[in-house]
Order: structure tokens, then C-alpha cells, then sequence
């Protein structure tokens, strides 16, 4: 093992720098110090004392030449063995100079490029929605048209593990919801004498609203999430490809099944959460306003339409497609790197979300203009 050195003259027309010794990564940051101030008009280095080497000894010669030529530095060499010349050569090749630190904008002009990128970004990601919903519409369609074609086994699978799998949790958080509700107004209800009108808040505002928005919630954590990482990684292992070259659709084996299985089971889970968080208000109006769950029947049979159950169960299949379509758009779109699968997954849920809310305020909107 010979330490590296360098050894630099002052000759009359130009400096010479003779490099010793063995050029390799655990000498590196003590060789960059000593060239690190180099600088000269005129520059002879000697590569021919060099006894060892590897690529980080030779890249930091590299680094250091590029400085001097930037300087406007007249470079001359004497090449070591034939070893070196060849590396230095190979690596002279592939050196990649570092980016040029440019001036920084301002930063209102910086706001408004992020701006101009998000709404082109925007821009094709909604073509490329358009695009799936409508070769998704295609496929329903031709599903419909001959059911034969559709996978009834995959669809009853993802109906067990998107609406059976997700029941525990539905079921306890919706009668938690039921719970709150219920104890919230009992205590505002109370105050005024009209214990009694606690049954039509827990029950009409859990059937047509938080039953069904939190079901979507939670099966959207859940199965959008799953879609887009199941299929994005089918993606990433080329099994979608292969499964085209053996002249199966996609669309069959991965998105129908999914989709059909969750308008199935929406409605299903639905109905569960609906009975569970109004007996979590039962619950409460019985322990906190001394109404039996007798009472509490009674009164729903009497004074709550049957309409808000309806509403509530037509606003399931719609939740259950956009969380299909969206979690199984999202999943094509990962790329061939694994931090994209990641990356997706969350886009997947923050937009399931997003649009199950959103839609769900747009249906009471009409509903609630249309006199329903």
C-alpha cells in the first residue's frame, strides 16, 4: 500500500502536478483538499507515478481537470500505464459535468410555473380518465349485453373481501356515529322538552347521510387503496402485459369484477350500518332520555319516511362505482418503479374520498331542491 501524494512545481511556463501512489476511494477526500486550491494558467499533470487506482481516484482527477479547464487553464499530461489510460479514457467518457447552479427566479414567477405544470398535469390526467371511464363503459356494456363473459367467481371474491372484510369495522364505527349523534342531541333536546324528536334526528340523518358517506369512507380506505397497489404491481411485474399477449382482457379479470363487487356490496354494508347506528341512538335514548327501544320502533314506524332508507341505499352503488373506477384508474397509471406504487395508493384514497363527499353533496343538494 503506497499512501497517495501530490507533489506540485513551479516551473518557468507552467505548474507541474505529479500524482504518486495508490488513487483509490479511502484517499479521496484527503487527495480533493490538496487540489482543491489549484489554480494556474498552465498546467502539466503526471500520471505516470500512479502504482494503484479505481474510479473514485479517477473521477476526482476528472472533477479537478474540468475545474481548471473552466478557468480557462492550459492542460498537458503524461499518461501512466496502459491500465490507467484505458479507465481514465472509459471514465473521461461517461463524466457527467454537475449542473450549472442557475440564477433563481422570482419567486411569483416560480409560483406561477409550479401552477402552469400542476393544470397540464391536471389537464391529462383528466383526458386520461375520460379516456378509461370510457372504454370502461365499453366493457360494461358488453358485459351486460352477455353475461357469460362476466368472472362470477373473482366478482363473489371481491365482494367477501371488500364488503365481508370491511363489516367489523363498519359496524363499530357506525354505531359509534349512532352513539355521538344520539348524545349530542339528547343533550341539546333535553333542554327544550322534546326528548321524544331524538328519534327522527339519530335515524333520518344516519340512514340518508352519515351511514352511507361513512360505509364509502371506510371501504374507500380500504378497497381503493388495494385496487390501485394490486394492479399497479401486476403492472410493475409485466403481468398485465403478458395477460395481453395471451389474449386476455384486462379489463375482464381486473376491473369488472372489482367494480361489479363493489356496487354489489355497498348497498349490503350499507343496510348493516344502518341498523347498527340507530341502535347505538337507541342506546342512548334509552339510557339518557328513558325511551324504551319499544318507543323508539314505534316512532320510526310512525314519523320517518321511508324515502331517506331509499336514498340512502341508491347512494351506495353509486359510491361503491367511483371507488372501483378511480382505485382501478389509479393502478394503471403506476409506471415501472416501486415508489410509484406508493405514491398512487395515496392519490387513489385522497381522490375516492374526495369525490365520494363531493357527489354525496351534490345528490342532497337535488334531492333536497326536487322536494325529496
Amino acid at each position: 500500500m503506497h499512501e497517495a501524494t501530490v507533489f506540485i512545481s513551479q516551473e518557468p511556463e507552467e505548474l507541474t502536478v505529479v500524482l504518486e501512489g495508490d488513487w483509490v476511494q479511502s484517499a479521496v477526500k484527503r487527495l480533493d483538499a490538496s487540489l482543491q486550491n489549484l489554480t494556474c494558467k498552465h498546467c502539466h499533470f503526471d500520471f505516470s507515478k500512479i502504482q494503484d487506482f479505481d474510479t473514485h481516484g479517477i473521477v476526482l482527477i476528472l472533477h479537478h481537470l474540468r475545474r481548471l479547464e473552466n478557468q480557462q487553464c492550459t492542460l498537458r499530461f503524461t499518461q501512466g500505464n496502459a491500465h490507467f489510460s484505458k479507465l481514465f479514457s472509459m471514465c473521461e467518457t461517461h463524466f457527467q459535468e454537475p449542473p450549472p447552479s442557475g440564477k433563481k427566479d422570482f419567486f411569483v414567477f416560480e409560483y406561477l410555473e409550479k401552477s402552469g405544470k400542476t393544470v397540464i398535469d391536471g389537464g391529462k390526467t383528466l383526458s386520461s380518465f375520460f379516456s378509461f371511464t370510457g372504454e370502461l363503459a365499453h366493457h360494461i356494456s358488453a358485459a351486460l349485453i352477455n353475461p357469460v363473459t362476466i368472472r362470477l367467481r373473482a366478482t363473489l371474491y371481491h365482494i367477501q373481501h371488500s364488503g365481508a372484510g370491511a363489516l367489523p369495522i363498519i359496524l363499530l364505527t357506525s354505531f359509534l356515529i349512532g352513539v355521538v349523534i344520539a348524545y349530542q342531541g339528547a343533550t341539546q333536546l333535553e333542554k327544550f322538552g322534546a326528548n321524544i324528536f331524538i328519534v327522527e334526528m339519530v335515524t333520518i340523518s344516519a340512514v340518508r347521510e352519515l351511514a352511507p358517506l361513512l360505509t364509502a369512507i371506510v371501504v374507500a380506505g380500504r378497497s381503493a387503496s388495494a385496487y390501485t397497489a394490486q394492479i399497479g404491481v401486476m403492472k410493475i411485474t409485466d403481468e398485465v402485459d403478458a395477460m395481453r399477449s395471451m389474449g386476455f382482457s384486462p379489463w375482464d379479470f381486473l376491473v369488472l369484477p372489482r367494480l361489479f363487487g363493489l356496487i354489489i356490496s355497498l348497498p349490503l354494508l350499507v343496510f348493516f350500518a344502518d341498523v347498527v347506528s340507530v341502535f347505538g341512538g337507541m342506546v342512548i335514548a334509552s339510557t339518557k332520555l328513558d325511551i324504551s327501544f319499544v318507543e323508539f320502533i314505534d316512532r320510526i314506524q310512525e314519523t320517518v319516511p321511508l324515502k331517506h332508507l331509499v336514498i340512502g341505499f341508491i347512494k351506495a352503488p353509486i359510491f361503491g362505482a367511483i371507488i372501483a373506477t378511480i382505485g382501478c384508474f389509479r393502478g394503471f397509471q403506476i409506471d415501472s418503479s416501486t415508489e410509484s406504487v406508493g405514491k398512487y395508493t395515496t392519490i387513489s384514497v385522497v381522490n375516492t374520498i374526495f369525490w365520494v363527499i363531493a357527489v354525496d353533496a351534490i345528490i342532497s343538494v337535488l334531492l333536497t331542491e326536487m322536494g325529496l
